[in-house]
């Protein structure tokens, strides 16, 4: 019962932390501030986090952890279906406002360490499951015999592109769902030409 207190103050703590990363940016993500926002102690924070880094670093991990929940309902799923859920979770995720302040920050830190750290705890994570993914499709003969990182790092470039840094940047909005699912839809037509084996027609269905 305690790890599940703890589970949920944490969350709480972690909500807070992302209301303040979006309101004031990286530079006002303070312990106090978030600390303030939870109405937690300053100690329970430096306790639990370590430092302002840690704290980060956990914000990552929850969006990560969300998304690869949403992913493992994909279990029993051919390996067509499970990218095309994987794009729009993906694209939900990496175009909403808790993805966009966390570039942000780590876009206007000049020593690239929390870039690094996204990276690492993000899509370092994210890539490899999507690569297990490109390696089922392989065994199944539902893709093309290809590198599963070459092809991962293939299904990146076509679902996201450049939409991730316009959004950033503010010169694109959240987009909707019908937008999301569009964009989705379009990656793995062009995915499948390119990976997909010749009797794989390009809606993931065999000919």
């Amino acid at each position: 019962m305690r790890e599940d207190r703890r589970a949920r103050r944490a969350a709480e703590i972690e909500d807070a932390a992302y209301a303040v990363l979006e309101a004031k940016g990286y530079d006002g993500l303070t312990m106090l501030a978030v600390a303030k926002a939870a109405k937690a102690s300053n100690e329970t924070l430096y306790r639990w986090y370590g430092d302002k880094s840690g704290l980060f670093e956990a914000l990552i991990r929850r969006n990560t952890e969300g998304v690869l929940a949403q992913l493992n309902e994909c279990k029993g799923a051919s390996a067509a279906q499970t990218l095309d859920r994987v794009g729009q979770v993906l694209l939900a995720m990496l175009l909403g406002p808790r993805a966009v302040a966390l570039n942000r920050a780590a876009a206007a830190d000049g020593s690239g360490v929390l870039g690094a750290l996204l990276a690492e705890t993000g899509r370092g994570v994210v890539g490899p499951w999507i690569a297990g993914v490109m390696q089922r499709g392989i065994a199944e003969g539902q893709l093309g015999d290809h590198d599963p990182r070459q092809m991962t790092e293939r299904y990146f470039s076509l679902l996201i592109g450049d939409a991730q840094v316009r959004r950033v940047t503010g010169a694109i909005t959240e987009p909707t769902a019908d937008w999301i699912a569009a964009r989705t839809k379009a990656a793995m037509h062009d995915f499948l030409i390119l990976h997909g084996p010749a009797d794989l027609d390009a809606g993931g269905a065999k000919a």
